[in-house]
């Protein structure tokens, strides 16, 4: 038997656990206490699609069997799946655990502590929350021997870079024949994060204590990487040893990965990730620059990045999520020993007020504009227009960015954040979309899956230049990703954040889709104003370059801005399973990968300035508001979004929009059929 070429204090970890190996039987005693597989949830209220049809078995499950006053620790090992909140684990109504809120198939181990089970009858029950969860569980087993000593069966892997044959911080993700991610029990002293079926090491290189069986072991590290994946037998007295390469695929000079979102249990209170795991989740998802952003809390990593061994893979920066009752922001950078934001404010213009005046901070992002918490959505139809970007809730919007995709909290309508940025725009708002995660967990939701690309030196993780990084995120040169990454190039030299000029009667717009050899894409499309101009079916492929596409445009009459999305099949693999939405409004789970530019402005008038669609309706309703005939003649050459602005203004100014004049002229005009239709739609309607 040999060992590869580890370190010395894992080297001496394993040599121990070999020797706990060959003290545990052939056989482990593992007693099936229930086979089936239970539909738990409430009746009538089916959460998901797949479960309309299936009548659940309530909301707690009893489980009655026999058993023996238990002198030492035992493990009970329940498979689960489409667990959202926490279900409580009771023995005899004591309860020893809980269900892990994750929808992915897992089996989740418990201990059992000693004289917990009781001679003769013992009752086994997994209990509902208050909340409506349909879930799956079951089969539920038993076994006599403690978790350390029943997971004894050791699997070595290493894995290294293809190139460099350097090891690779990575994530690691184990499943059975079935393809759920099975329970491990890593050997100690190893500086890693675990989870049920997932390991994230930044050494590349692990031990991993299983049950004997046949396993699909995969390595990945995020987005920029190939993935590789092998099958191995895992036998009772064996050591088995994996190795591993993972290749660079994703070309992204110039460009580095941020997460603007980090939570940890440690700081927000809920979650399950530690701070100490928390570093090692973004070495292994390839993120280098990682904000921490726990609720109304600063939160250094950088002394713990020196303990774990990971500073020389990504810079941290001092962040917050300032979390009030009418909204969540982060904000970034933050200097050390600074005070906290008042987060009891619920007046925009006051909170942005003191969170500006947080030393150091240079960027602010409104964070799931369209989640609800505390009964606030900043996104509801009482705050926001959402056809002119109007902020209904108060003063203009102040904040320099706002979340377009937000991975712990993905929307059933993935494209509605988007119709929300493109509105802002419209109205004159200065706003970045951006990527992030909002992750709270090690594996529930992935680290860095939706992230953003930031214009900025990249030749070295641990000293990224954080002033140009908030340069770029303020200047709009960014690139918003979750399994795909989109760039724009205009005439071959304005790329996002610039603004186009020139005198050709047509523009070139060059668009090119990127993305690993594991995930695809299908569709790109090409917005301007937030509307709809061109579209091409992408065939999906292997291929690193998933498509390079030019447009000839016609220049504009008028001021535009430009963004390009590309979207894809979402990933159902294990190491990267696209999520189920977060608070969602359809039962349907239809998951895509997409990658967004930000905005290239368009100077279409050739005035050498861009003017927003809000600014240029305003400047037609100023010179012809008294002529209505005349007002409409002179918006034919204009498209949608000025119509849409027009519309609010003249409502505004006290015209009835449905009135039959105002709808004959609306009518001789397309872009105003649609533009008006749009913002007539967001109107009380008439009793």
């Amino acid at each position: 038997m040999s060992i590869p070429r580890y370190g010395k204090n894992l080297a001496a970890v394993i040599a121990t656990t070999i020797s706990l190996l060959f003290t545990i039987k052939a056989a482990s005693p593992i007693r099936i206490l229930d086979s089936k597989v239970y539909h738990l949830g409430t009746p009538g209220f089916p959460e998901w699609e797949e479960f309309e049809k299936s009548k659940p078995h309530g909301r707690r499950l009893d489980v009655k069997f026999n058993a023996e006053v238990n002198k030492t620790a035992q493990t009970l090992m329940i498979r689960q799946r489409q667990v959202k909140f926490r279900w409580s684990v009771l023995l005899n109504n004591q309860r020893i655990g809980s269900l892990l809120s994750n929808d992915s198939k897992l089996v989740h181990k418990i201990t059992v502590p000693p004289n917990k089970l009781r001679d003769g009858e013992n009752t086994l029950s997994i209990v509902a929350p208050k909340a409506t969860d349909d879930i799956e569980v079951g089969p539920i087993q038993l076994s006599s021997i403690s978790p350390e000593r029943l997971f004894s069966n050791i699997l070595n892997v290493e894995i290294k870079d293809t190139d460099s044959g350097k090891p690779l911080p990575c994530r690691i993700t184990i499943v059975d024949k079935n393809g759920v991610l099975v329970p491990l029990h890593p050997a100690s002293e190893q500086r890693l994060a675990h989870r049920p079926g997932v390991i994230y090491v930044s050494n590349g290189q692990v031990s991993i204590g299983l049950l004997p069986g046949s396993y699909t072991v995969f390595a990945s590290r995020g987005f920029e990487y190939s993935m590789a994946k092998k099958t191995v037998e895992i036998s009772v007295k064996k050591l088995t040893n994996l190795q591993l390469e993972l290749r660079r695929e994703v070309p992204t000079p110039g460009l580095i990965a941020a997460d603007t979102h980090i939570h940890t249990l440690t700081r927000s209170g809920h979650g399950d990730s530690t701070e100490k795991e928390r570093m090692h989740t973004i070495a292994g998802e390839g993120i280098e620059l990682a904000v921490a952003t726990d609720h109304n809390h600063h939160a250094n990593y950088r002394p713990l990045q020196k303990t774990t061994g990971t500073s020389a893979f990504f810079t941290s920066v001092i962040g917050n999520e300032v979390t009030t009752k009418t909204g969540h922001f982060n904000a970034f950078p933050i200097a050390p020993d600074s005070p906290v934001p008042n987060y009891k404010l619920g007046d925009w213009t006051k909170l942005m007020a003191t969170i500006r005046s947080t030393p150091g901070v240079r960027v602010v992002v409104l964070n799931h504009p369209r989640n609800i918490h505390s009964g606030f959505s900043p996104m509801a139809a009482e705050n926001f227009n959402p056809v002119t970007g109007r902020n209904l809730y108060g003063s203009p919007y102040s904040f320099d960015a706002m979340e377009v995709v937000t991975s712990a909290a993905m929307q059933s309508d993935i494209m509605a954040p988007y119709r929300d940025w493109f509105a802002m725009l419209n109205w004159g708002h200065n706003i970045t979309g951006v990527g992030s995660s909002d992750t709270h967990d090690v594996s529930r939701f992935i680290l860095g899956q939706a992230r953003t690309y930031v214009e900025c030196p990249d030749n070295t993780p641990e000293m990224v230049d954080l002033a140009k990084a908030c340069e770029s995120f303020r200047e709009m040169r960014a690139y918003i990703s979750m399994g795909l990454l989109v760039k724009m190039k205009v005439d071959d030299r304005f790329r996002v954040g610039d603004l186009a000029t020139g005198k050709n009667d047509e523009i070139k717009v060059s668009v090119q889709v990127l993305g690993p050899s594991w995930a695809s894409a299908d569709r790109l499309n090409l917005y301007a104003n937030g509307y709809l101009i061109r579209t091409q079916a992408i065939r999906p492929s292997t291929a690193i370059v998933k498509t390079n596409c030019t447009w000839g445009i016609p220049r504009p009459a008028h001021d535009v801005y430009l963004v390009a999305i590309a979207t894809g099949p979402g990933i159902t693999e294990p190491f990267w399973e696209s999520p189920r939405s977060y608070q969602p409004t359809s039962k349907k789970h239809n998951p895509r990968l997409q990658g967004a530019t930000n905005p290239i402005f368009i100077d279409g008038n050739g005035d050498g300035k861009y003017t927003s669609p809000r600014m240029q309706a305003e400047q037609l309703f100023s010179r012809h508001k008294r002529k209505i005939d005349a007002l409409f003649e002179a918006l034919r050459p204009f498209d949608q979004a000025v119509a849409a602005q027009l519309a609010a203004l003249m409502h505004d100014a006290g015209h009835d929009l449905r009135e039959p004049d105002i709808q004959r002229h609306i009518a001789n005009i397309a872009s105003a059929k649609s533009g008006f239709s749009n913002f007539i739609a967001t109107l009380p309607k008439k009793n």
